[in-house]
Formats: structure tokens, sequence, C-alpha cells
């Protein structure tokens, strides 16, 4: 039956539609041809929401039209009409982000069990793990890392009013932080520092007379997390001074906003000292050519002269010193995955945390076995003290090692039953790789027999099977990485609802950061904005 449709704005009238049948562009096809124009013209409204093309696919009461719904029609030209489609899917790109970074912060600030094969961590510029200040502190402190480097990355790729949005969504989140573990920081100030330059670059004259204000919040967050002339900084890097390019920018964009406020004298004295640190991170041809010759790149090379003062015998040991760092955070983050690996096998907490794998260490240091000891901190929710006395008592000890011999058994038969529905599916006989299975113990191993028994000359054949998954081997022998079941997770990893695409952006942009990252500046468009307004100023 049809529906009747009131509409309103560029044609009025009763149009009557099928609601299951019809789509968006079929609305649209009927309601321009009374309006003697392309579909393309026109936008359709229904309570508050523009219809959206799509693929064509939906059909009009999947969209919430009902009968006598009013739909308001719109004349729009088709770049218009393109471009609020855009909008529509930048903010809902955005909203995805804001999602996503809220979902890790969650998941990787409270002790949860990871659902990744990582965990993000807050270190410190030295590269140490460290805990700054509650629970609720560190899950803020991580969306505003993850929403500042995702920032940073559109800034290097021009996208600069993105940017502002990620920025200001970053400078959200930080504020939810204390003010107290905020000032033990210097990612604040260069937020504040970001954000200024995205206006600049944006020609944004309206917000860069307005943003004095941003600048001297940056310049005291900075000289508070650096100390006094970046003593504490130039203690922390072994005298380098990485922060140069970084003042630079801060002093330019002084001088820049000082000219728009009118401060003439303010802005030449800023603009005069960003003109002073350029010149002092100019890296010589013979300098560059000696580290050149010794074999590093030109990047990296310019990198550790500027951070350096131009010393070679410094850059030299920066540079060593940084290969020695990332190394060392390879082998750090392939510990930390094999650490997450083990977790997952020892399950969750009855309120879902991961078993705290330093109060395991310390229990099994005492001589408790490691799978007994892991499963008493699960059950007591990773308190040392209770799991200790269910150790020490016989009969919660005994209750203890029986669930665990269970569990090994539930994994081996669910193994054991996947393993032989992979080969029941490859055509053998479901009797014969029963015995297979039962009688080689591992996947690999039956399905080898069975290639073997089937092969014209009955000769084993070995093959490279692939069987393995995150959690290790798949076979059904004894084994210490067998499939997790359901019952120690709680279904904990099938409730995470996950963006990948936006959680694989936020993290991979966090992970080409590095502890200079923020301090690592391209000059080029610096040194220009510090002669255009300096001739503006002398003008």
């Amino acid at each position: 039956m049809a529906a009747k449709l009131k509409i309103a704005g560029a044609w009025s009238g009763v149009l009557e539609a099928e609601l299951e049948a019809w789509t968006v562009p079929l609305l649209k096809e009927h309601i321009a041809n009374r309006l003697n124009c392309t579909k393309d013209s026109i936008n359709l409204i229904c309570a508050g929401k523009v219809l959206r093309d799509d693929n064509g696919t939906q059909k009009l009461i999947e969209l919430g039209v009902k009968n006598n719904s009013k739909i308001l029609v719109t004349r729009v030209s088709p770049d218009q009409g393109k471009e609020l489609i855009a909008e529509e899917e930048k903010s809902t790109r955005l909203q995805r982000l804001k999602a996503a970074a809220t979902s890790l912060a969650k998941r990787h600030a409270d002790g949860s069990l990871p659902v990744d094969d990582y965990n993000l961590e807050l270190e410190n510029q030295s590269g140490e793990k460290v805990q700054l200040g509650s629970e609720n502190d560190q899950r803020a402190l991580m969306m505003g890392l993850m929403f500042h480097g995702k920032a940073k990355r559109l800034v290097k790729n021009r996208k600069y009013e993105d940017a502002v949005e990620v920025l200001a969504m970053g400078e959200e989140a930080f504020s939810l932080c204390d003010s107290k573990v905020v000032e033990l920081i210097d990612n604040v100030p260069i937020l504040q520092i970001d954000m200024v330059w995205c206006y600049f670059m944006l020609k944004d004259i309206s917000k860069l007379s307005v943003a004095g204000k941003r600048l001297e919040e940056a310049r005291k967050g900075i000289e508070r997390s650096h100390g006094k002339e970046s003593t504490r900084l130039r203690l922390l890097h072994g005298n380098s001074h990485p922060e140069l390019a970084l003042h630079l920018r801060l002093e330019l964009l002084e001088g820049i906003v000082a000219y728009h406020s009118g401060d003439l004298e303010k802005a030449k004295k800023s603009l005069n000292s960003a003109r002073g640190k350029y010149l002092k991170l100019q890296v010589p041809d013979e300098e560059l050519s000696i580290l050149m010759g010794m074999g590093y790149g030109e990047k990296a090379a310019k990198r550790a002269l500027r951070m350096n003062n131009q010393d070679v015998e410094r850059a030299v040991n920066f540079l060593v010193e940084e290969k020695a760092k990332k190394q060392q955070k390879i082998e750090d983050d392939i510990k930390r995955r094999n650490e997450i690996m083990e977790q997952k096998k020892f399950g969750v907490t009855p309120l879902r945390k991961a078993v705290d794998l330093q109060k395991l260490k310390e229990l099994v240091s005492i001589g408790f076995e490691k799978e007994l000891a892991a499963e008493s901190l699960r059950r007591n929710e990773n308190e040392t003290q209770k799991a200790l006395d269910d150790l020490t008592n016989p009969d919660t000890n005994s209750d203890i090692q029986l669930f665990i011999e269970s569990r090994k058994k539930k994994r081996l038969r669910q193994s054991g039953d996947a393993a032989i529905e992979r080969l029941t599916a490859m055509g053998f006989p479901r009797e014969t790789v029963v015995a297979a299975v039962r009688d080689y113990g591992t996947e690999e191993l039956a399905l080898n027999h069975l290639l073997a028994q089937s092969a014209p000359n009955g000769n084993p054949r070995l093959i490279g099977l692939d069987v393995g998954t995150s959690s290790g081997s798949v076979g059904v022998g004894p084994s210490e990485s067998m499939p997790i079941d359901g019952d120690t997770l709680g279904g904990f990893e099938h409730e995470i609802q996950r963006d990948v695409e936006m959680e694989d952006e936020l993290t991979g942009d966090l992970q080409q950061e590095d502890a200079f990252s923020d301090y690592d500046v391209e000059l080029t468009r610096e040194s220009e904005a510090i002669e255009e307004y300096s001739a503006l100023v002398l003008v």
C-alpha cells in the first residue's frame, strides 16, 4: 500500500510512495521531475537528517521514512551537494576517531586484558614506563596523546583544518586530567604551539590575533616541565639541545601574534630571537659530510647535528644511543607481546582484568607453580595476600588444581575437535581423521599421516602447514599455548566492539613517534615567515 509523503520547500505537495520499494534516488527523481531539474540539484531532509543516496540500495522505510512523513526539499548545486556529503563524512570520521581513542584508552589504562597483541603504555622521554596520577588521569593522557599524534600526522600532510579539530579533541582530553599531572609533561604546551601554527598556516588572522593567550600558557608550561632555561631537559638528554627548533617556532609565532596585535616592538624582539635560533640550527656542510661519510643518512645526520649544537662527536654519540634505544624498544615490544599472550592464556578476573604478571612472578619466586599461582590471582582479583591464602589452604589449592586439569582437558578436546573438522573438510574420511588425530597428537602430523596413506607410493610427504594462532600452536598434544576457551575470558574478546581501522590509524601514528619527534621540526616555512614578518615590522 502506498504511503503519503508531505513535501515542502522547493516543491510543495503530497507524493505517494512505496516505502518498502522506493530508494532515495527514486524519490529524488520523482520530485526532480516536478521541479524540472536534475536529481543531483536537490537535497531531501526528513526528521532533521539529510536522506543520503549512498549506494542506492536502502529502502525509504529502512531510513525511517513513514506514512505522512514531512520531507523538506532544498535546491543545491551539485558541488554544494558534494560539499555537504564531504562535511557529513568528515563529522562521522571525527566521531569514529573519538570513539576509537576512548575505547583504546579505556582498555589499556585500567588493567583489562588487551584484545590486541600490543599494549599502550605511558613513557617518559627516556623510554621508561611511567604511572602518572589515577586511572582516569592515565586514560585522559592516553587519549590526549593519541589525538595529538594524529593531528601531527595531519599537519605533516598539510591538512591544517582537520588538524585543528583533532587538536581541540586532544586539548579536551588533556583537560580531563588532574592539572598537577599535566604540569609534569610538555605535551600540552606543545599542542598549544601546534594549534597556533595551524592558525598561521591557514592564514586565520581572526584566531591569530587572540592566540597570544595560548602562547603564554605554552611558554609557562614548557618552562615548568623543562626547567629554567631547559636545565631539566638538558640533564635528561645528556646536555644536547633538542628543544631549540621548538623554541624557534614559539618565538616566531609570538612575533607574528604581536604584529597582528599591533605591538611592533615585541614583534621585532621575538622575530630577531627566532632568527638567531634559526642560524644556530643551520647544519654546516663539512660536519654533515663527516657524518654521512660514516654511513649515516642525511636526515638522521642533520637531526643529530641540530640537536647537539653542530658538535660532530656529540652527534655521533646521539646517533649511537638512538640506535640502541630503537633496538631495545623492539626487544621490549616483543617481550610485552609475549606477556600479553601469556596473560590471555590465564584468562581474566571476575572484574575482567588481566592477571598481574608482576604479582605472579612474586608468587612463583617463593615456590608456587606458575599456572596454579596465576589461577589463584585470577580468582582473587590480583590480591596477593588472598591468592597466597588460597594457595596455602589444602582445600582451595586442591580445588584450583582440579579446575586447571578440567580446563586443560576441555581445551584439548576443543582443539582436537577443531582439527578433526578442518581435516574432514579437506575430504578425508571422518573415522580415519579421528584415529589420526588421536594417534599423532598434532594436526600437522595427523595431516602428514593422512596424505601418506592416500599417496600412491605410500611414502610420507612432509609439508609446511601454518596452523599457528596468535596464542601459539593449535596442536592437540600437551602444550602451554592451547587455544583459550571462554570460561575464564568471560566472553571478553567477543564483547569488545572495535573500529579496527581507526585504532590502527591512532596506534600507527604513535608508533612513528620517538622522544625527539616534537623537537624535530623542518624549518623551511619558519625561515620564510621570519623574513616575511621581519620585513613587515621594518616598514
